[in-house]
């Protein structure tokens, strides 16, 4: 099936940026765009739609989060980090199997809703919730977290190993390319150096593999690793093998000038979470430094009970206005750096080449940001006007390898009213 999108705008790459497309036609043959320009393609497509009153965006890559996560919505506010996730470890070991699927529908019901249409995720029981993403048709890179507390722990025998390769050779790739299997560490201060040394080296021999972890957080976790072992998180997962994997290293805010220097040289994205590092005081990433040294800088959302929301829409804004205010300086952070931090970019830190722009030959995974509602008017700069004025309730049209996932508030691969009640009560029953 062939369909045309007639827009009222699209961003389309150009001269390594992004511009504004007026009047745009966006053709997609299967699952791949394969027209876009101003002028009505000779072309027959099978159905054009209409979308006017809408601007057409690649869709969001939410490059980290705990999606099963948003059971505990509203749950340890008003915590530091080590206090929150003292809070929340207890309640995570009660999760069953049933509650993680529930979870995670939930989640990617607020994603899709929101333009989401890849995730990055760091949690437990991915083997038993990949399914969710082959039914509801968007696209995710999940891991089985590596977590370890015991200095006698033998690598090669350990069950967290072989459930992250189990994971790995099972599902990596599946789903028409739509799942990917990474590798995850849950931080430096969770795990033993020997463990993370044998699992770096296994994956450097891995191919294909990917690593997604926590790094400088706070700056008790920052601190406390020079401490210990003299380095900073930065230097200490370089030295030990891990950054030789490409990797995603979310939060970033306490690095150093010289961490930053570690990451643009192994060519690590970092994937800046400012509500939650916000809303946990955790402090204020160093993002246009980061983007000043050329390292690739994407958003993530991090889970629903530390933010308390996946909403990306609302993520661009606050990394939007954050670091202008912060540094006394409104350039620091422009619309269309922000807006390609939130696609393009976030497709890169997952490996997919084959996203994140609308042009001819990528996947088309697209959404549509309505300008129907009262404060998207005027339009005197459509970029601005979607990092500082749209809301995630503007998304009309969420589309994943050419297909329509959510549109005007329907969903077309999952029940939600279904998926809402069977949240309540996982939710009823994780805390009763």
């Amino acid at each position: 099936m062939s369909v045309l999108l007639d827009c009222y705008a699209a961003l389309v790459p150009e001269n390594g940026g992004l511009k504004c497309l007026k009047d745009a036609k966006i053709g997609i043959e299967g699952s791949i765009i394969d027209y876009v320009g101003t002028e009505m393609p000779e072309k027959k497509y099978d159905s054009v739609k209409n979308l006017r009153h809408a601007v057409v965006i690649p869709g969001l890559v939410n490059t980290h989060g705990h999606s099963a996560m948003v059971l505990l919505r509203g749950i340890g506010n008003d915590l530091p980090l080590m206090d929150w996730l003292h809070t929340v470890w207890p309640i995570e070991d009660r999760m069953t199997d049933r509650e993680f699927e529930t979870g995670m529908n939930l989640s990617i019901l607020e994603a899709l809703s929101s333009g989401t249409t890849s995730f990055t995720d760091m949690y437990m029981r991915a083997e038993q919730i990949a399914h969710t993403i082959e039914e509801s048709g968007i696209k995710a890179s999940l891991t089985r977290v590596m977590q370890n507390f015991d200095e006698g722990t033998d690598y090669w025998t350990y069950n967290r190993r072989y459930e992250a390769f189990d994971l790995f050779n099972r599902f990596n790739g599946a789903y028409d390319g739509r799942l990917k299997i990474d590798f995850s560490i849950h931080a430096e201060f969770t795990n033993t150096e020997g463990v993370l040394r044998d699992f770096a080296s296994e994956l450097r021999e891995t191919e294909g593999a990917r690593m997604h972890l926590h790094m400088s957080e706070t700056k008790k976790e920052h601190e406390e690793c020079l401490a210990k072992y003299g380095k900073t998180p930065a230097q200490w997962f370089r030295d030990i093998g891990v950054f030789d994997i490409p990797t995603i290293a979310a939060h970033c805010v306490w690095c150093s000038d010289g961490d930053l220097e570690i990451l643009r040289d192994k060519g690590v994205t970092v994937a800046h979470n400012p509500e939650s590092n916000l809303k946990l005081g955790s402090g204020i990433a160093p993002v246009p430094k980061m983007l000043e040294k050329g390292i690739n800088v994407a958003i993530g959302t991090d889970g629903a009970a530390s933010n308390n929301n996946l909403n990306m829409i609302e993520e661009m804004h606050v990394a939007s206005i954050l670091h202008n205010g912060y540094l006394h300086d409104p350039t620091v952070m422009k619309p269309e750096q922000v807006l390609r931090m939130a696609t393009i970019n976030g497709a890169r830190a997952q490996g997919r080449d084959d996203t994140g722009s609308i042009e001819t030959g990528k996947k088309a995974d697209l959404a549509a940001v309505s300008l129907e509602a009262p404060h998207m008017h005027p339009d005197f700069n459509t970029m601005a006007l979607l990092v500082y004025s749209a809301q995630a309730s503007d998304v009309c049209m969420t589309m994943v390898d050419g297909r329509i996932l959510y549109e005007n508030g329907e969903f077309y691969t999952l029940d939600k009213e279904k998926v809402i009640y069977e949240a309540e009560e996982s939710a009823r029953s994780l805390f009763k």
